[in-house]
């Protein structure tokens, strides 16, 4: 790997200094000037589509490139746009209601930016991931730095330089490096800092932040359940799960990552599935819209995870013949707790069905996990739905379908417990880069004098009368 780019002869504590001493020069940025860096963030993607497409497939060492359009393309330039079109909006102070024994003065809440903000980036949408905290924080007038993640080298490298084409490094930074390289940046002191990643790092980034008492959004993972309801067509929702798992190899942090199926429609439901993936995928070795696995470590992970399966006693249903780290679907019957592919996320396209005999049974073997980042309803009774979404707790649910809450800008997305800490997107993502600044105005005239030293009667008086009436 070439030498880091923007971090050369710059320490990360010398990097995050100049970036804290422009932004106390202006620490509150005007409309126009986040606007003006929300367009230089829009033109580095959308002028350099090609590259970035390119970088991230070698990554990958083959993803599909309609995957990656959506992805990583559509969905980073829709957040700038958005971010750019309401920033004024968002960041205007507003007035709130002020009680009546505070009056005659006023109450405002003022947005104001946080300072420099931290993006720690995963490999699997490494654009996506990257930018779209960016867009937010730059629209809530912050500076940032990114540390993208070691396995996408090619993406990292090209990530620096277009930062360093299109931004000061005392507005945008990109520093690269192994996993040394990503506790040291975890450890700075931040304003805040965002991670995307696995919960066992989730927890050492965690910990490294406390250090500095460094406020945190962990987008984390875990086992989200997509449920089946008795009610469900599964020929209408078969293609939608089947996609949400197969998108991006299984490699997305809100894919299904089993599946909860009535007793009685376990065979249909193989089925479907598997008709689903073949209309999609007709082969897999070699197929440019099937995306490879990110490396061999990662392909030998699965493969271990449905061998050890098997070995315990669970059915793999294979969907079609591997490629080189094209990994084809596996279904995993007769799946127990105890087995690591139902203890550990998945991450890959390998997905458990879990037999139930009851929703109710359905949605206890739900709560006695920990907490998903996404859960899945598929289903035509509305009263089953209901069910569902009253009696668990997730960071996001999609009705009928797989994945789509996560790609809308005007839905916060964030997980819950150990799938995460905080949320981002849309306004939630300018809140959560900002400080709500409470602002308390007293009036030249007011009452505030009764309640000084020293006391007396009128004091008790006008404390009982409160306490009475407000």
């Amino acid at each position: 790997m070439n030498a880091p780019l923007q971090n050369a002869g710059a320490s990360l504590a010398d990097m995050l200094e100049t970036q804290r001493a422009a932004f106390n020069a202006d620490m509150l940025p005007s409309a126009a000037a986040r606007r003006q860096r929300l367009d230089k963030l829009h033109e580095m993607v959308a002028g350099n589509e090609a590259a970035i497409l390119e970088a991230i497939s070698a990554d990958f060492g083959g993803r599909a490139r309609q995957e990656m359009v959506l992805t990583e393309l559509f969905v980073v330039l829709s957040a700038i746009r958005q971010q750019r079109r309401k920033l004024g909006r968002w960041m205007r102070a507003r007035r709130v209601a002020t009680p009546l024994h505070m009056l005659p003065g006023s109450s405002q809440i003022m947005p104001q930016p946080l300072g420099v903000i931290g993006n720690i980036v995963p490999w699997n949408y490494p654009c996506q991931l990257a930018l779209v905290p960016v867009a937010a924080a730059l629209a809530a007038g912050n500076r940032v730095m990114i540390k993208p993640s070691e396995l996408t080298p090619a993406f990292s490298r090209l990530l620096a330089q277009l930062a360093a084409r299109y931004f000061s490094p005392d507005e945008l930074a990109v520093v690269e490096g192994g996993v040394d390289v990503s506790r040291e940046f975890a450890a700075l002191p931040f304003d805040h800092l965002i991670f995307t990643g696995s919960t066992a790092v989730g927890r050492q980034v965690a910990v490294a932040a406390a250090h500095n008492l460094t406020p945190v959004t962990l987008e984390l993972g875990g086992k989200s359940p997509a449920i089946i309801d008795e009610s469900c067509d599964l020929a209408e929702s078969a293609p939608r799960l089947t996609f949400g798992k197969l998108f991006n190899a299984g490699q997305t942090c809100v894919a299904p990552d089993y599946a909860l199926v009535p007793r009685a429609r376990v065979t249909e439901f193989v089925r479907e599935v598997t008709a689903a993936a073949a209309a999609m995928y007709p082969q897999y070795a070699g197929n440019q819209q099937y995306t490879s696995i990110i490396s061999e470590r990662h392909l030998a992970r699965l493969q271990q995870l449905v061998r050890e399966a098997e070995e315990q006693g669970a059915m793999a249903v294979r969907l079609g013949a591997d490629g080189e780290r094209r990994m084809a679907p596996v279904l995993l019957l007769n799946v127990t707790p105890e087995m690591a592919v139902m203890r550990e996320e998945i991450f890959g396209p390998v997905l458990p069905v879990v037999a139930y005999d009851t929703l109710q049974q359905a949605i206890a073997f739900i709560n006695q996990r920990e907490r998903p980042l996404a859960l899945y309803w598929f289903g035509r009774e509305r009263s089953n739905c209901d069910l569902v979404l009253r009696s668990t707790i997730s960071g996001g649910v999609t009705v009928n379908d797989a994945l789509w809450h996560a790609a809308q800008e005007n839905l916060p997305f964030g997980g819950v417990g150990a799938s995460g800490i905080g949320a981002y997107h849309g306004e939630h993502g300018f809140l959560a880069f900002s400080k709500q600044k409470p602002i308390y105005r007293q009036a030249r005239l007011n009452g505030f004098g009764l309640f000084r030293p020293p006391y007396g009667p009128l004091f008790d008086s006008l404390a009982g009368f409160l306490k009475r009436h407000m």
